[in-house]
């Protein structure tokens, strides 16, 4: 009597290796979005880190200007109309600080402390909107 040899089947990836598969390739997925969002928060932080330096040094020099203005002299760069006095600090290329401080006899009022922006702007007109008709 022969025995019938049985041979081992070829190698099938069963269930739980295609499980193990798609595990691996999500977490490698998430893994490369995570690194790109931390990226891009990194570059957010270190742009508002700088946006907040410069308007604190601008904020100071406008501060200083003011002090020279209470002790009565007489600054580079402020312009008074009346009891007003007027002046500008450059904050960034595209902003700037806009001071507008009042006296009253002894009394200084602040009217304007500002950050304004100096960009060019020209708008999107791009987009056609129904008028109505």
């Amino acid at each position: 009597m022969h025995r019938k040899r049985r041979t081992a089947p070829p190698f099938v990836a069963g269930g739980s290796s295609l499980l193990v598969i798609f595990a691996v390739l999500c977490l490698t997925t998430f893994a490369l979005l995570v690194l790109s969002t931390v990226q891009a928060d990194t570059r957010l932080s270190d742009a508002s880190v700088q946006a907040v330096a410069e308007y604190y040094a601008a904020d100071a020099e406008a501060e200083e200007i003011f002090a020279h203005l209470r002790a009565g002299e007489s600054p580079e760069g402020v312009t008074r109309e009346g009891n007003c006095y007027r002046y500008t600090c450059q904050v960034s290329d595209t902003q700037e600080l806009q001071v507008t401080l009042q006296k009253e006899t002894d009394t200084w009022t602040v009217l304007r402390w500002q950050e304004v922006s100096t960009a060019d702007w020209t708008p999107d007109e791009s987009l056609s909107v129904w008028e109505g008709e």
